[in-house]
């Protein structure tokens, strides 16, 4: 059997069968990205018979009903939505939701003397050769007569002939013809998505997590519309909660869900700390509700495959879209969230800056899901999620090939009774003794401010409220939250001016620390001999000139905290690198200990 077949269609055709229910759109009522001058061109290419691409459609098998009938699968639009959309709406007039889920007419006008389209604006309002929406010439009922007549007294430089024949013209563009490349149900996801890859000539990728909620969306039998939405408002509204008004206005139907209400919390909810895009979503219900890690997976069940037999059954399809309603429910339920927000922020994680691995954070909260879900005591929850999410980090665990290593975690948490045992198992096997001594150290050779490392360094001092750089009041926490600045320990001037004119040295990781403003600016491109030695002074009674330091004890706690080595009082240019090789000792130590301790 051929993995697709390529087929001609015309506009008037495709609008019917979306209508019909034959070809199905999954994105209809998702936020229409493109910009009106974009429809603009459509309409232009299709008024001159311009070729406008394919679009994609994906066969949903056949599947076997308890009775032992066949239910025939409907085929899935998942490449041209943008398109058809642009179409309804220039066309029909139909009404487009925008990224802020307002409704709004795109109006696209066209001169008929000139031959021209345009985005309706107010001049072309006032301009008597305009037609100022299109769609009016192609609603039914209307009176081609009256209209040339009218048209053409206002505007004798055109004939009614000649404005007859333009307007044939125009309302033919719905017999335009377009390509459809069906792609048959047999194939595999990874199929499908390289040869949606190979020839979408936009160069738009789409992921398994849109074929995923592609296959949600347009299964109205099990609720997929509603799953959709839940998930798509969920993720709209914790980056932008004012969206909350436009979704009430102009989604009744949804407002008045029981979903609705289990989201509604995130219109007076503001954190930077976790923001999930659906991908994320449904790869964090998917893993912990179906003890799975490749989303292809969700693909199939969603299908209604049965992965011995390879057949296809309705009740796997029911099983599968109950099992992921649960799965997102459990997700958005704001007692959930808030309290994963809350274990992060205990493990010093305060921004989305500190933790850049997406994959190590879904893998966490699918974990505290699950181990919610299995009624582990919560303090035990706490500790395992702060300490699988930082050793993950630590090893970059979820950087390679995530999707196996989320199906390999999850089913080994799932098996162990007790599973602090199975974090007991990493740490043997990936934090040894080995790891702390050779690896840790040489990974903190580098010059990458945004390295995993660096930052779990960063979240070590929050975690110890750690005062910044010779700071006596202000925390390292506080210059974050405030946006405050990493500085140099050897400040890159002072360094640059004795022969380290590589940025990747200079710029070491082992030589940053966050630093007041007010402190950086009175070390300028001092040595940190010389800048130790005022220090000393003011210790002594000298005037404050570097921050508000007064007592050597402070001195000493504050060195300590930010992993300083006492060598510091007597550094100059030669002793960098030795300072970088004794620092990176010091910062290692700090991690391991705040990691033991979480």
């Amino acid at each position: 059997m051929s993995n697709y077949q390529v087929n001609n269609t015309n506009i008037n055709a495709l609008i019917s069968w979306i209508e019909q229910g034959i070809v199905a759109i999954p994105e209809i009522q998702r936020p229409f990205v493109w910009k009106p001058s974009k429809v603009r061109d459509l309409l232009d290419s299709l008024y001159n018979d311009y070729p406008v691409g394919y679009i994609i459609t994906w066969q949903n098998p056949d599947a076997r009903l308890k009775d032992g009938t066949i239910s025939h699968g409907k085929k899935i639009l998942i490449d041209g939505q943008q398109r058809v959309t642009a179409i309804m709406a220039a066309i029909a007039g139909k009404e487009v939701v925008t990224k802020e889920y307002r409704k709004r007419r795109i109006k696209i006008a066209f001169n008929p003397i000139e031959e021209i389209f345009e985005v309706q604006n107010p001049a072309i309002l006032k301009d008597k050769r305009w037609i100022a929406d299109i769609s009016e010439v192609f609603k039914q009922g209307f009176d081609t007569f009256g209209f040339i007549n009218k048209y053409c007294q206002q505007n004798p430089e055109i004939s009614n002939n000649k404005l007859n024949e333009i307007l044939q013209r125009l309302t033919s563009v719905r017999y335009s013809s377009i390509g459809i490349i069906e792609l048959a149900h047999t194939l595999d996801i990874e199929v499908v998505t390289e040869i949606f890859i190979r020839i979408n000539s936009a160069g738009v990728n789409l992921s398994q997590a849109d074929f995923a909620m592609s296959k949600v969306s347009v299964n109205d039998t099990y609720r997929g519309p509603l799953i959709r939405k839940t998930i798509d408002y969920f993720c709209h509204l914790i980056k932008n909660p004012s969206i909350y008004e436009n979704i009430l206005q102009n989604d009744k139907e949804f407002a008045q869900s029981a979903n609705f209400n289990k989201i509604k919390w995130l219109k007076d909810y503001n954190t930077n700390i976790y923001e999930p895009s659906y991908s994320d979503l449904l790869r964090v219900a998917f893993t912990f509700k179906f003890l799975r890690g490749k989303l292809s997976n969700l693909v199939s069940l969603l299908s209604g495959r049965d992965f011995e037999t390879r057949e296809y059954r309705e009740e796997i399809i029911e099983e599968s879209f109950e099992k992921l309603h649960e799965g997102v429910l459990k997700f958005v339920s704001e007692t959930n969230f808030k309290r994963f927000i809350m274990i992060l922020k205990s493990a010093g994680v305060i921004n989305s800056k500190m933790v850049r691995s997406q994959n190590a954070l879904n893998f966490a909260y699918a974990l505290f899901l699950l181990l919610r879900e299995k009624n582990v005591n919560d303090a035990l929850i706490n500790q395992i999620v702060r300490k699988w999410l930082v050793g993950s980090l630590l090893i970059e665990r979820y950087s390679g090939s995530p999707e196996s290593m989320f199906d390999y975690d999850i089913k080994r948490f799932d098996v162990h009774k007790n599973p602090i045992e199975y974090v007991e198992k990493m740490e043997a096997g990936e934090l040894s003794d080995a790891y702390w001594d050779n690896i840790m150290p040489a990974n903190l050779n580098t010059s990458v401010s945004s390295s995993p490392y660096f930052n779990l360094y960063v979240m070590s001092q929050i975690y110890d409220k750690d005062n910044a750089f010779l700071s006596k009041s202000i925390t390292v926490q506080q210059l974050i939250e405030e946006r405050g600045d990493v500085h140099h320990v050897f400040p890159k001037k002072y360094l640059q001016s004795n022969g380290y004119n590589n940025k990747s040295h200079y710029n070491q990781i082992a030589n940053y620390a966050y630093t007041e403003q007010i402190v950086n600016l009175a070390i300028k491109a001092k040595s940190p001999k010389e800048y130790m030695t005022i220090l000393k002074a003011q210790i002594n009674g000298d005037y404050m000139k570097i921050g508000e330091i007064d007592n050597w004890g402070d001195l000493q706690v504050n060195l300590k905290m930010n992993c300083i080595p006492q060598s510091i009082f007597e550094l100059e240019s030669d002793d960098y690198e030795h300072f970088l090789e004794a620092r990176r000792r010091l910062i290692v130590e700090k991690i391991r200990n705040y990691y033991n301790r979480l």
